[in-house]
């Protein structure tokens, strides 16, 4: 678990952090995120907050990440992501003062060699009720997922996202909270 926080969340913050002291105006950026951040309950408004403005060297010491509070790997995990998301919309703030986009992508399960183990794995019936269930059937790919970053990236897009300049961050870790 303690892994998991180590490099899923906290290196992913390291790397927000730093990107954004050097981002120059009309840079962009994204992070990959997952799924599984938001499959799991809600934290509230305090937690979510917590985890989107917290300094970076102060993050892994948040009572909603100590070890006594994870119940697995897959918590932990679940945990690293949601905060990405967090991170992403606290840094959009920041970024967007220097004329700058950061975004998130947080796909669903990618097809890949650590994927493909896990479907033949312990948690493979799981994976594949899922993909069962799933509106489209199956798991996605990574040109899906490299699509919709290319998308992000570009100064023209064709598809419909929260286009507000920021202010929905802003009213939860900006100055809309104030």
């Amino acid at each position: 678990m303690e892994t998991i926080l180590k490099v899923d969340l906290y290196g992913t913050d390291v790397l927000l952090e730093e990107v954004g002291k050097v981002i120059k105006p009309y840079g962009t950026g994204v992070t990959i995120s997952s799924q599984s951040g938001h499959r799991m309950e809600a934290l509230g408004s305090e937690i979510d907050e917590q985890l989107a403005t917290t300094d970076c060297e102060d993050l892994l010491y948040l009572p909603v990440l100590q070890a006594e509070n994870i119940k697995d790997n897959l918590h932990a995990y679940q945990l690293a992501k949601r905060c990405n998301v967090k991170r992403v919309m606290a840094e959009a703030v920041k970024w967007g003062k220097k004329k700058a986009r950061i975004n998130s992508i947080s796909p669903g399960i990618i097809v890949t060699p650590l994927a493909i183990d896990e479907f033949n794995g312990k948690r493979g019936a799981f994976y594949k009720n899922m993909f069962a269930k799933a509106p489209v059937g199956r798991p996605g790919t990574a040109d899906e997922v490299a699509n919709v970053a290319e998308l992000l990236m570009s100064e023209n897009t064709g598809a419909d996202f929260l286009v507000d300049g920021g202010a929905t961050a802003a009213y939860f870790y900006g100055d809309l909270n104030k």
